[in-house]
């Protein structure tokens, strides 16, 4: 089904309607349809972070005019680091010691990836039919050292930009939305419309579903994914996991179609409660975001505390 056509059939003009099904197939189309590789040349590897120009960064700048300063980090929770070493399992352990000279001294082991520790994805984070963002083949990049392009060193600069808070709860008057409830293009079109904020090239868009009020596991819609190219959204973050529902045949598409295909990174697990207190009391949508992953060589992601500036 072509990009459009579904945009028409599945979107934003036949509310009400059934929806319909989004399969693997479509999905290989939108890899095609929705890539960004070679649009900032072949040896790019910042992705949509090209979109965060010096007047992108001006403008948000001066959005901070209240002073008031907020995280949008989750509290880390400290334990046991799991048995087998090889384990996926997101966890953070720490080992504090009183060192003879007077000083204390910790270890800590973190393994960020999953649905507990708020993080941001590197680009090469995730493959599809064996390729990384800008066509890059998984085998010339891949070792169990880490990447050789695409990691989380790429944005050792930091990412200054507009941050934009789309809080579909509030939009919907609700605490927080129900299991598994899908966002889809048309409940962000209608935020922006009540709010006065349109999403524009080079923002970072949180979408906020009430996640750590309820464990509601919402999130974006993969129809979503076609919109963020129209839109040209340079990061993509939520207080989830971002990917909700299944679709037979492949793995957490929506994760697929940002990092590989847009090349756009994500904040993961976000915490995104205080923010949105802060932005409902203010009135205001948008603030500036400063972020600075730690630039690991070669990580496929880094745990960070991205702030919110109004």
């Amino acid at each position: 089904m072509a990009l459009v056509a579904l945009w028409m059939i599945g979107g934003w003009t036949l509310q009400g309607q059934e929806r319909p099904k989004v399969t693997a197939a479509q999905v290989d189309e939108w890899m095609q349809e929705l890539s960004n590789w070679g649009r900032w040349g072949g040896d790019d590897q910042l992705g949509a972070v090209n979109l965060i120009t010096p007047a992108k960064r001006r403008a948000a700048l001066a959005l901070a005019t209240a002073g008031e300063v907020v995280s949008l980090s989750l509290p880390i929770s400290v334990g046991a680091p799991p048995d087998n070493p090889d384990s996926t399992a997101a966890f953070t352990s720490l080992r504090v010691v009183d060192i003879p000279s007077g000083f204390l001294m910790e270890r800590q082991q973190v393994a960020f990836h999953g649905a507990t520790v708020s993080h941001l994805d590197a680009l090469c984070h995730a493959h599809h039919g064996g390729q990384i963002y800008n066509g890059l083949a998984l085998e010339d990049v891949f070792t169990e050292d880490g990447c050789s392009r695409m990691g989380i060193s790429g944005l050792a600069g930091g990412i200054v930009t507009r941050g934009v808070l789309l809080d579909i709860p509030r939009l919907k008057g609700l605490d927080a939305l129900e299991t598994g409830t899908h966002v889809y293009p048309e409940d962000i079109e209608a935020w922006e419309r009540r709010t006065g904020v349109t999403v524009s090239a080079g923002d970072a868009i949180f979408l906020r579903t009430g996640r750590w009020k309820n464990d509601n596991r919402s999130g974006y819609d993969i129809t979503v994914a076609p919109w963020l190219k129209q839109r040209d959204v340079a990061l993509v973050g939520s207080d989830g996991t971002q990917d909700v529902g299944q679709i037979p045949g492949t793995a957490l598409p929506f994760h697929k179609l940002v990092l590989v295909a847009l090349g756009a990174n994500i904040f993961d697990n976000m915490d995104l409660e205080a923010v949105a207190e802060t932005a409902a009391r203010l009135g205001r949508w948008e603030f500036l975001l400063v972020a600075a992953p730690i630039a690991n060589p070669g990580g496929t992601g880094s745990p960070l505390n991205p702030l919110a500036i109004f």
